[in-house]
């Protein structure tokens, strides 16, 4: 492990780090929505579980475009898309339902 960490250049170290990170982000969201729902005693998303789709998917993206991979690159542009997405139905439902 050591050698092929030591192979590589700054850059791919500095992108290797950014998507461990987004990577870390992304699955951490579905411990955040099981602690969530426990407490709550039903299945539940709570909104930090979408900013963390967008981060952790943001941070995968960077890393998908480093090493120029399509598959990657375009399924996390559609997942960032429907995050965004439901964040918006959120705020938009929350900005009505105050009036």
């Amino acid at each position: 492990m050591s050698e092929f960490i030591n192979s590589l250049t700054t850059a791919e170290i500095f992108f290797l780090i950014i998507g461990f990170t987004g990577q870390g982000l992304f699955a951490s969201r579905f411990i955040v929505q099981w602690i969530y729902s426990e407490k709550k005693g039903e299945s539940t998303i709570p909104l930090v579980f979408w900013y963390l789709s967008i981060l952790g998917g943001a941070g995968l993206l960077i890393y998908a475009i480093s090493r120029k991979d399509p598959v990657i690159i375009t399924g996390q542009l559609f997942g960032i898309f429907i995050y965004a997405r439901n964040l918006i139905l959120i705020y938009n439902k929350n900005k009505y339902e105050k009036n």
